[in-house]
């Protein structure tokens, strides 16, 4: 791999990190994990609006992290693949796990930095 290929990969990364990393979007991501839903379903779950929630979502389409499929007159949005589900609940085991002995808790190491 090439420094630039390297540069551009990590950059990508990035990205998708920066989508997943704000609230509301990871919030969207964890509710549509289970199946899909209507933009509806999706505000009435995350307590969004509407309008925020298909804000999100087509962020999260165009960083390809959830895909969408028309029924009809409706749009239900799932997460886009395997990797996405496994990134997101492997994630969630990881923040979910005790903290090892002798390691700050996560929440006090959050503050610690910060000060």
């Amino acid at each position: 791999m090439t420094a630039s290929t390297q540069r551009q990969e990590v950059t990508a990364l990035a990205e998708v990190f920066h989508l997943m990393g704000d609230p509301s979007r990871l919030s969207i991501l964890q509710f549509v994990l289970d199946g899909p839903l209507a933009v509806a379903e999706i505000a009435a779950a995350t307590g969004l609006s509407a309008s925020l929630v298909s804000h999100h979502l087509r962020l999260l389409r165009a960083g390809r992290l959830v895909r969408a499929e028309r029924r009809g007159k409706q749009v239900f949005y799932t997460v886009d693949d395997e990797h996405i589900r496994s990134v997101l609940t492997d994630m969630a085991e990881h923040v979910a796990e005790p903290a090892p002995a002798g390691r700050v808790p996560r929440a006090r190491a959050k503050t610690a930095a910060r000060t």
